[in-house]
């Protein structure tokens, strides 16, 4: 059970860092391809169905880690509250910027409501990904489960580690490559000429920067993520933008389970002393509350499954970002 239910917990992150991952590269990318006001607006376009969504994952995620896994999730947010904190707040302004760019009158309004998305959705990758490094190097945990330290060096100081660099910028280069490869599969016009550009650009760069960086620190997992990028720079070559795409998606829920299985059964490696680290059946939950549990996923899990491949369906049309003739 506890096996089963840490298992759904890694499909709930993959399928958030994935599915929000192109939206936050479209949301990044947008004023760099986007030349003009009609032109910003098809890109936001291609991720208005979806966002919202999208970000039901991250819901479910955070409920599985609580519910599954109580001793995890009050270890994690405790320490790190301040950049959940951030996170929470970048994502209500993201989802302002979005659904209020078209409700105000005049192209300064949507500049605003652009320059908005843009920050908001790299300050969400960069703190995503600098909580993920940590995560794979590890934190001050206790003997006692919690994780040592008071005030906001408890909270930022492992932020300001390498390992949280080093995530950060991963996963800023991979929501940057989602996006490109997601906007290059939905537009039309000239968004997605730029886009096509922009998958093989950031692909390449990739692959020279990640392979250089596995040399150097001798890292497998960043050697393979160099291959995975080479590959999808060739396939962008040929312009097969749906196997872009599902290559890089493929990379990125890769990635997100390298991360979370790093240490094998341990979920929590303490930096004080390997004994005091959390380990999977030392931070789950008692049997009859996954039991309880379970039978709640199984009759949740699937229905939202089964709603956003729907959603999904019906917007699968490019979105246009050529003028109309008037």
């Amino acid at each position: 059970m506890i096996t089963l239910w840490f298992s759904l917990l890694v499909l709930c992150w993959m399928l958030f860092f994935v599915l929000e991952g192109f939206d936050f590269g479209v949301g990044i990318l947008g004023p760099a391809l986007g030349r003009d006001d009609h032109e910003r607006g098809a890109i936001v376009r291609t991720v208005g169905p979806f966002w919202d969504g999208n970000e039901v994952w991250l819901v479910a995620a955070i409920g599985v880690t609580f519910a599954a896994f109580p001793d995890w999730y009050a270890a994690l947010l405790s320490a790190l509250y301040l950049p959940m904190v951030a996170i929470l707040l970048l994502l209500a302004i993201r989802g302002v910027a979005l659904e209020f760019r078209g409700k105000g009158d005049g192209p300064r309004w949507r500049q605003l409501c652009d320059a908005a998305l843009t920050t908001s959705s790299a300050g969400i990758v960069l703190l995503w990904g600098a909580i993920l490094g940590v995560l794979t190097h590890g934190l001050a945990v206790g003997p006692d489960g919690q994780v040592t330290g008071t005030g906001l060096s408890r909270s930022l100081g492992p932020l300001a580690s390498w390992p949280a660099l080093a995530g950060a910028i991963l996963a800023l280069f991979a929501a940057l490559l989602l996006g490109a490869a997601f906007l290059s599969l939905r537009t039309t016009g000239p968004v997605h000429v730029r886009a096509q550009r922009a998958t093989l650009a950031i692909a390449s760069t990739g692959t020279a920067v990640l392979a250089v960086l596995g040399i150097v620190t001798g890292s497998w997992l960043l050697l393979a993520a160099a291959a995975l990028s080479l590959i999808i720079t060739l396939i962008a070559r040929t312009g097969r933008e749906m196997l872009a795409f599902a290559g890089t998606a493929t990379g990125v829920a890769g990635a997100v389970v390298a991360v979370f299985t790093h240490h094998g059964d341990v979920v929590l490696r303490s930096t004080l002393n390997p004994a005091w680290s959390l380990t999977m059946t030392g931070a789950a939950a008692t049997g009859s509350a996954l039991k309880l549990i379970t039978v709640v996923g199984v009759v949740v899990l699937p229905g939202v499954l089964v709603y956003q491949a729907f959603s999904y369906w019906v917007f699968r049309k490019r979105v246009s970002s050529e003028r109309v003739p008037s």
